[in-house]
């Protein structure tokens, strides 16, 4: 469909009698003869210079009376989408969105394909574009036109991820942004690598030949009724602050284990180097980390510790930085594996996932038997890497498990671990299947 014509009818409101769909102002050609709008909503939209956001998927009657918007509909007759250079003008149901003084840009939904989204130029000189709003790509080296777009789009699911994961700690929870940042940036086809400060995604393509199944353990936790998981956030803040100080940093400032490394401008390695170094196996006592970083115990309590762990005596500073360090050094090593894709990829994988989920019981301690058991119930069965996923302490295991037994795995993993148990049995139908990477969350704007 030429993009020269790509008008959308916003909402459900019936297409108005008009002479024509544009005019030489506005850069674009006359409806043609018998041709019918198609009834899609407009689902984002740029002010004058491409700067002011608008709410342009809104019926005429209740668009927003905002800079760049008119303040009454034109009327039927009026044979220009627009009065003036740079000026929005809802057309009885249609958008037109600048992107310049003399451009303007039309977003627009397929409406027998929701979930592409197409933009059309009314400058001749730049081409139509379409992309899935599941698989986002900017190529930063060749600037383009519609790239304006695409790093709006773009930074809106990177604000909302952020303003998600501060969101959950109202309820008392020290949570990172994992689960929301995949949640917002995830594509359809490719595992991400997310990095925080600031928050970015990059694909890793994971290698042919394995499905990735995941199997619920049925047993749930509350993170936000429980302690466990504040208690490993301060342990792994504490064990920063006394990494720090070992150093001569600022220990104060200091929050989190990646702040040491990337102050001491060392690698992964080294850090797990230095971990044994200063620290020993044993447990700390609260009063032997006031000693260390030279403070009392109520300024522990009040000035690190969360609310819900004021009260714990003892925290392991050893096991939770060595897990932190090697569990990122694992999932660097993952991604270099999926990107150079030798011959052994899917075993060299599943070895990394057995570690990472031998640490995070042994060293994180945030395994629980059920999950154990699982786990290793999925290797039993044929599955090359399985691990624990989440927070922990209860949740899913998730396994990779070769293409050509993937059927046979699902019936083994089910009839092992599920019907021996009929609280599992009963939640069995939503708890064991196979998957790959899909989209994430969309904002969709509809009148």
């Amino acid at each position: 469909m030429s993009g020269r014509w790509l008008a959308r009818q916003l909402g459900t409101s019936p297409a108005p009698e008009h002479p024509d769909l544009g005019g030489e102002e506005a850069g674009l050609p006359r409806r043609p003869e018998g041709r019918e709008t198609l009834p899609c909503p407009v689902i984002a939209a740029y002010g004058p210079g491409g700067r002011q956001p608008a709410a342009a998927s809104l019926p005429p009657r209740t668009a927003p009376r905002g800079r760049g918007w008119p303040r009454t509909p034109p009327p039927p007759s009026q044979s220009s989408w627009r009065s003036s250079p740079g000026e929005h003008i809802d057309y009885c149901g249609y958008a037109v969105l600048p992107m310049a003084i003399e451009q303007d840009i039309l977003i627009a939904v397929e409406p027998v394909k929701p979930q592409v989204v197409q933009l059309a130029n009314t400058n001749p000189l730049y081409s139509d574009f379409s992309t899935s709003v599941n698989n986002i790509h900017i190529n930063k080296t060749k600037p383009v036109w519609h790239n304006y777009f695409l790093c709006g789009l773009k930074g809106i699911q990177v604000e909302l991820a952020e303003i998600c994961t501060k969101t959950e700690r109202y309820v008392g929870t020290e949570g990172g942004g994992m689960d929301q940042s995949i949640s917002f940036l995830a594509e359809e086809g490719t595992a991400k690598l997310i990095e925080f400060s600031p928050l970015r995604a990059t694909d890793v393509r994971l290698p042919s030949g394995a499905a990735f199944v995941i199997a619920n353990s049925c047993v749930e936790m509350n993170k936000a009724a429980t302690s466990h998981y504040n208690i490993r956030v301060m342990e792994c803040r504490l064990a920063t602050k006394l990494l720090s100080k070992s150093k001569g940093l600022e220990w104060k400032k200091m929050l989190k284990l990646q702040d040491v490394q990337a102050k001491l401008g060392v690698s992964l390695k080294e850090m797990l180097t230095i971990v044994e170094e200063v620290f020993h196996p044993e447990p700390y006592s609260v009063e032997e980390i006031c000693t260390c970083l030279g403070i009392s115990l109520e300024e522990l309590r009040t000035q690190i510790l969360s609310q819900n762990t004021q009260d714990v005596t003892s925290f392991k500073l050893y096991q939770r930085a060595k897990h932190v360090y090697s569990e990122a050094g694992r999932v660097l090593e993952f991604k270099k594996i999926c990107s150079e894709a030798p011959a052994s990829a899917l075993q060299l994988l599943g070895e990394l996932m057995n570690q990472s989920h031998i640490s995070c019981r042994d060293m994180y301690e945030c395994s629980c038997p059920e999950l154990d058991q699982l786990v290793d119930i999925c290797l039993q069965f044929g599955a090359i890497g399985s691990r624990l996923t989440g927070a922990g302490w209860g949740g899913c295991t998730v396994s990779m498990v070769p293409s050509d037994k993937l059927s046979t795995f699902l019936t083994n993993v089910k009839e092992a671990y599920y019907k021996s148990n009929d609280q599992r049995l009963a939640l069995e139908k939503n708890s064991l299947f196979a998957t790959k990477p899909g989209g994430g969350a969309l904002v969709f704007l509809e009148a």
